[in-house]
């Protein structure tokens, strides 16, 4: 009797672990925050760890599949240890901020003109925000730079 019982347990936890290792077949990594990552933090790779999940996520959800996206962004909303981060809840880091003064540097062959504006939208690096002139009420659109300047080109 006791090998019986021995052999049907043996069966058991064989099975256990084929089916444990069954969903891991169709699985892809994705990276997930390792700690509670709050609004407006900096996301870094230091915040990230990699997990398993069914590959059936990427395609029923809209999650962040790759870490590279995730590094430098800022969480728009709280991001929870453990699961997957879905992309409306990051963002670009903001450099200019609507309301706020800002630098227009206007380019034209080899002419610079820099002048003070109001930023009209918020935006990050390489975002096109609308600014006005404060001098003359002029409304123009140019691209953010890395220096949280805006360019605008002819």
């Amino acid at each position: 009797m006791i090998f019986r019982s021995a052999g049907f347990c043996l069966t058991f936890w064989v099975a256990v672990l084929a089916s444990l290792e069954a969903p891991l077949a169709g699985s892809i990594q994705l990276p997930v925050p390792r700690a509670t990552i709050h609004p407006g933090h900096e996301i870094t790779g230091q915040n990230l760890v990699d997990r398993r999940f069914p590959e059936r996520t990427t395609q029923q959800f809209a999650v962040i599949s790759d870490r590279n996206q995730l590094v430098g962004m800022v969480a728009r909303r709280t991001l929870l240890p453990g699961r997957p981060v879905p992309i409306n809840a990051v963002s670009i880091q903001t450099l200019v901020e609507r309301g706020q003064p800002g630098r227009l540097v206007f380019r034209e062959q080899g002419l610079f003109i820099v002048m003070q504006v109001e930023v009209l939208q918020s935006g990050g690096i390489g975002d096109y925000v609308r600014v006005r002139n404060v001098d003359s009420d002029v409304v123009v659109t140019g691209k953010v730079q890395t220096d949280g300047t805006i360019l605008a080109e002819n």
